[in-house]
C-alpha cells in the first residue's frame, strides 16, 4: 500500500505540476500577445505655441493609455504636411486634424474615419484681424477696405487660416487672387504667430483661429491696443480626430469604437481648457464635404 501511496503521489504531483505549467505557459502566451501589441501613437497639426501643444496632448495621451488599455504616445510634428504625412505612412494611428488637413489624409488613407470633432467644430470660425495703426474697425460685412493692405495667412494647409479666409477674400474679390489683392502675402506657420505677426505690424491684417484668438486674448498675449479683430467669418466644419482604417486589425475587433467612446467620454476641463472645446461630439468623413468642395474650387485640391 505504501509502495501503491507514493506511486500516486508521485502521479498527482507529476500531474498538478504539468498542470500549473500549462497554466503558465498559456498565461505567458497571452501576455506575451498583449506586449506585442505596438504603442498607439498619435499626433496633431502644430496650430500654436509648441509648448501649449505638449500641454494639450500630453494630457490626452495620459487619459487614452488608461482607458484604451495599450501604452498611448504623442508625437509633435513640424508641420501641417508632416501631420498628414506621419498618417498617411502608418506613423501615427490617429491624428487631432483641421477641416482640411484631414480631407487630404482621408482621400490619401483609404478606410480612415473621422470620428469626434469638438462641439465648437461643427460651426467654427476665422476672424480677420488688423493692426490698429490701420484704422481698420470691425464690421459686419467683408472689409474691403483690406485691400492694398499686407496680409498674413497662418499655415498653407490651415482650414481657418488659409482655406476659408482665402475662399471669402475670393469671394468679396472676384476674378482675384489673394496676391492680386494685396501687395505682401505670407504664411506665417500658425495662428498664435499670426497674431504676433499683425500685432507687432509686420503685417497689417491677417487671417487666424478664433479659437487660438481666445486662448491667447486669455493668456494675456493679445494687446487690444495693438490687434483687433474687424470681420468675423459665416461658419464652416473645422477640427476633427482623424483614425485609421486598420487600428482594428492590429489592436483588436471594436477598438476604433472603444476609442471613440473614450474620446467623446472626456468630461475633464483640464483636458478640454487647452484645446478651447467644451466637449467631443461623435462626425462622420461626410460632414467634412463642405471643405472639400471648398478646397477644390480654390485649387487647394485636386
Amino acid at each position: 500500500m505504501r509502495v501503491g501511496g507514493r506511486s500516486m503521489l508521485r502521479r498527482t504531483l507529476s500531474g498538478s505540476l504539468l498542470l500549473g505549467l500549462g497554466c503558465l505557459l498559456v498565461s505567458g502566451t497571452a501576455g506575451a500577445q498583449e506586449r506585442a501589441k505596438p504603442a498607439f501613437v498619435f499626433t496633431g497639426i502644430p496650430d500654436q505655441d509648441e509648448s501649449r501643444l505638449v500641454e494639450r496632448f500630453g494630457k490626452v495621451a495620459t487619459y487614452l493609455e488608461g482607458k484604451l488599455g495599450v501604452p498611448v504616445t504623442y508625437i509633435p510634428v513640424k508641420n501641417y504636411p508632416a501631420a498628414v504625412t506621419a498618417f498617411t505612412n502608418g506613423q501615427v494611428q490617429l491624428a487631432w486634424f483641421g477641416g482640411f488637413t484631414g480631407v487630404q489624409a482621408r482621400k490619401a488613407s483609404p478606410g480612415a474615419q473621422a470620428i469626434a470633432q469638438g462641439a465648437e467644430d461643427a460651426a467654427f470660425k476665422t476672424y480677420l484681424i488688423a493692426n490698429t495703426k490701420t484704422g481698420l474697425t470691425k464690421s459686419a460685412d467683408f472689409p474691403k477696405e483690406i485691400a492694398g493692405k499686407t496680409f498674413t495667412f497662418g499655415s498653407r494647409a490651415s482650414t481657418s487660416g488659409r482655406l476659408m479666409p482665402e475662399y471669402f477674400i475670393r469671394e468679396a474679390f472676384p476674378g482675384k487672387t489673394p496676391e492680386e489683392v494685396f501687395p505682401r502675402v505670407g504664411f506665417s506657420g500658425d495662428h498664435s504667430r499670426t497674431i504676433q505677426l499683425v500685432q507687432s505690424g509686420a503685417f497689417e491684417v491677417g487671417a487666424v483661429d478664433y479659437s487660438v484668438w481666445d486662448l491667447d486674448t486669455k493668456a494675456g498675449r493679445v494687446d487690444p491696443k495693438d490687434v483687433s479683430i474687424i470681420w468675423e467669418s459665416p461658419p464652416f466644419p473645422d477640427y476633427q480626430w482623424t483614425v485609421r482604417g486598420d487600428v482594428d486589425a492590429i489592436y483588436g475587433a471594436g477598438f476604433t469604437d472603444k476609442l471613440k467612446a473614450a474620446l467623446i467620454g472626456i468630461t475633464d476641463p483640464a483636458i478640454l481648457a487647452p484645446f478651447a472645446r467644451s466637449k467631443f461630439i461623435p462626425v462622420t468623413n461626410a460632414a467634412y464635404e463642405p471643405v472639400e468642395r471648398v478646397a477644390k474650387s480654390t485649387g487647394l485640391l485636386d
